[in-house]
């Protein structure tokens, strides 16, 4: 599809543009989804990516079985690839990241265990955007853990959570990147601290990699090294690596086995998967192409640190994400400013707004989110910030999904 010509600054033409800067700010779309966001200026999601000629032509050319019989090509291919990436015996390709991270609980002490306990980090995406699911459909109890600044569960939460009586086994969950920080990479030593611990305690270890391969590339590691700890490994093959759906649930044969069948229990089973699986083996070529979009997201929070009134968070192994809080204005209230900008972020609980780059923006377009973000400051009201940046407990809610 051709894509939208681009506007030549972040400021939107109106047929009758109102005569004020403040009044240009405050002018907001309805809804943020009632109207087509410009590709540059959408910094919501990684998963805003749309598959490329190339990823559209390996979808056209796929060879295809019938994955529920176990006989699609593309699909095997792409699962001993993925696999291999990151050191596992097996790996599992599902429709989603949620649908992999239900299975990865209720698949880590077979069928005849009863359904266990998940401790997880408070602000990550299982515990406030997936936890509804994890109770109904797997009957799941969650344990919330504290984690600090850079998205690391706190250790010694962790020992006091493993060491309480739960009756029913545990499954513990490192997140990395971490969402609500910034997208904080975590290394391969902290993995392994997480691991250690919730393995001296009989516990699986699980890692909700979705974006694993932006934290690999930041630390300039491969994928493996920071997956080796782990019991099993969530593989997001939709968000910044581009392919249009699909993640993979990553361990030993046997685990993925059994994960495969509560996958076909779940309505998750495809049959000519391969369309979906040709686009994704393009995708994992391209690892190394995150780290432009880690520069872009650099370049982006250095302009807006230097905007008066804008605070950015500033994690210790930055991604592909920027956390931005303007002084006098709610997460939403900002949002709906910069959508009357064309600029397109996510409101968080955490009163921040998100930005996530990508491989359809550009340096122009972050240019002109910076100076879309200096006109929406420039008329906000310089009110005292309305928390110090911490994850509020009480307040996670956020309606969305594959975030």
């Amino acid at each position: 599809m051709p894509r939208p010509a681009a506007p030549k600054s972040a400021s939107p033409r109106p047929a009758a543009a109102p005569k004020s800067a403040s009044a240009r700010s405050a002018a907001a779309p309805k809804s943020a989804s009632s109207q087509a966001a410009c590709p540059r200026l959408d910094f919501r999601s990684d998963t805003r990516t749309v598959p490329d000629a190339r990823m559209r032509a390996a979808m056209a050319r796929a060879e295809v079985g019938d994955d529920v019989y176990g006989d699609d090509p593309t699909v095997a291919l792409l699962e001993q690839n993925a696999a291999r990436l990151l050191g596992t015996e097996a790996a599992l390709l599902t429709p989603t990241g949620t649908m992999a991270n239900l299975l990865a609980p209720l698949a880590a002490f077979g069928p005849a265990s009863p359904p266990p306990r998940l401790i997880v980090g408070a602000g990550t995406h299982m515990a406030f955007l997936e936890s509804a699911g994890l109770r109904r459909f797997g009957r799941i109890e969650l344990a919330p853990v504290a984690q600090h600044s850079d998205g690391l569960p706190d250790l010694d939460a962790l020992a006091a959570l493993l060491s309480a009586p739960a009756g029913r086994p545990t499954v513990v969950c490192l997140e990395n990147t971490s969402m609500m920080h910034a997208g904080n990479a975590l290394d391969a030593a902290a993995t392994r601290s997480v691991a250690a611990l919730a393995h001296r305690h009989g516990a699986h270890f699980h890692l909700d990699g979705a974006r694993l391969a932006n934290a690999a590339v930041a630390l300039d590691v491969p994928p493996a090294q920071l997956a080796g700890p782990a019991d099993s490994i969530t593989f997001s093959l939709s968000k910044g690596l581009g392919a249009p759906a699909g993640a993979l649930l990553c361990g030993t044969s046997a685990y993925t086995a059994y994960a495969r069948e509560l996958r076909g229990w779940l309505g998750g089973s495809l049959h000519q998967a391969g369309v979906l699986a040709a686009p994704a083996l393009t995708a994992l070529r391209r690892l190394p192409d995150l780290a432009a979009d880690h520069d872009k997201a650099a370049a982006l929070a250095a302009g807006l640190a230097a905007l008066p009134g804008v605070t950015v968070m500033r994690p210790p192994r930055p991604t592909n994400m920027v956390m931005a809080r303007l002084a006098g204005l709610s997460a939403q209230e900002c949002a709906a400013r910069l959508a009357g900008h064309n600029v397109r972020v996510l409101p968080l609980p955490n009163h921040h707004v998100r930005f996530v780059t990508h491989r359809a923006h550009d340096m122009i377009g972050v240019r002109d989110a910076v100076g879309a973000v200096a006109a929406v400051a420039a008329t906000a009201a310089r009110g005292r910030p309305t928390t110090d940046g911490e994850l509020p407990h009480g307040e996670l809610s956020l309606t969305m999904e594959e975030s």
